[in-house]
C-alpha cells in the first residue's frame, strides 16, 4: 500500500461506545491484513485506552468526548486516543503494572502495562485539568511475502 490513510472519530464518553471504538479502529487496521492476534492486540489496546478516557479522565461523565485518530502509513498504523479530561498526576506510576487510581472500581490496573506489550510503542501526554493524549504506534508485517 503506497502512501498514507487516516480516519478521526470522536463520540460521547459512554463505556458503550467502547465496542464501536474498538470495530471501527481494527475495521480501519484491516488494510494492513493484520493477523488475528494482531488484529486483537489492536482492539485490545483501543478498549484499554478508551476506558482509561471514560472512567479515569472523566470520571465516568459521559457528557464529554473522547477522540480517536488513526494512520496508516508503509507498514504501521499511528494511532491516539485522546480526552480532555481530568489529566495524570503522575504518568510514570500511572505506567505500572497494577496501579490504579481507583481502586474502589476494582480496576486491574494493567491498561498501560497491557498497551505497552502490545504496540511497539506507546507515549503518554497529559497535563492535570487539560487531558490526557495516549500515542501507540505498531507495526504490521506485510504477509505478502509469506506468499510468495
Amino acid at each position: 500500500m503506497a502512501g498514507s490513510n487516516f480516519m478521526k472519530l470522536s463520540f460521547a464518553s459512554r463505556s458503550e461506545n467502547e465496542a464501536f471504538a474498538r470495530v471501527a479502529v481494527a475495521s480501519f487496521a484491516s488494510q494492513l491484513d493484520p493477523d488475528m492476534n494482531e488484529l486483537t492486540d489492536i482492539k485490545t489496546v483501543v478498549s484499554e485506552a478508551v476506558t482509561n478516557s471514560i472512567i479515569h479522565g472523566y470520571n465516568n461523565r459521559s457528557d464529554c468526548t473522547v477522540t480517536i485518530t488513526a494512520r496508516i502509513e508503509d507498514e504501521t498504523l499511528y494511532l491516539t486516543v485522546e480526552d480532555q479530561g481530568e489529566g495524570i498526576a503522575d504518568p510514570e506510576q500511572a505506567r505500572q503494572p497494577l496501579f490504579t487510581s481507583k481502586p474502589e472500581l476494582e480496576r486491574s490496573g494493567m491498561g498501560f502495562t497491557i498497551m505497552e506489550n502490545f504496540m511497539d510503542r506507546v507515549e503518554i501526554e497529559t497535563e492535570i485539568g487539560k487531558g490526557t493524549m495516549v500515542r501507540m504506534t505498531k507495526r504490521i508485517e506485510s504477509k505478502k511475502a509469506l506468499y510468495n
